[in-house]
């Protein structure tokens, strides 16, 4: 089912949060929404990669990398896994690399821009903590909802459909 946030924000404004426009979309997929899993790094995508390797069941990783520019923290091996294993998709703050694969995917995937330095994988990270950027706050098991209008998270999965 395509999300149309803007009609998501027209019938529930007041459980909504909306991101601030410092993402751009990467992945084939501009259009997707899921529960949240969440990732806290910085130059290290060792959870992220070890997260790709499990049953994604629709729902979404949202990594807070600091804002860093210096190191993707996602490249195509590991978003093709993300795909195989059943990922919708992944939110990044920080940077992706490989762009041309990436748009090739059928995964949703935001992130602030590219890099092609790959991180150093040092098993460093934490997952399921709340995390805050892009003027939102995530918390694991909250929502979140993307087209290429833009980005909203809520507590609670909404209708799609008035």
């Amino acid at each position: 089912m395509t999300v149309s946030t803007s009609d998501l924000c027209d019938r529930h404004a007041d459980e909504i949060q909306v991101l601030d426009g410092i993402l751009r979309h990467y992945g084939g997929r501009t259009s997707f929404y899921g529960a949240l899993t969440t990732v806290r790094c910085f130059e290290d995508n060792s959870v992220v990669k070890r997260l790709s390797q499990q049953p994604g069941e629709g729902r979404l990783i949202v990594v807070d990398g600091g804002g860093s520019l210096r190191r993707a923290l996602l490249g195509d091996l590991i978003a093709a896994d993300l795909q195989h294993h059943g990922w919708a998709g992944i939110v990044i703050n920080g940077c992706v690399r490989d762009v041309d694969a990436l748009r090739s995917l059928d995964l949703g995937i935001l992130a602030i821009s590219s890099v092609p330095l790959k991180t150093e994988r040092r098993g460093l990270g934490d997952q399921d903590v709340p995390l805050r950027f892009a003027g939102a706050t995530f918390e694991p098991g909250n929502w979140l909802y993307a087209d290429t209008t833009g980005v909203i998270v809520s507590r609670q999965a909404l209708p799609l459909s008035s």
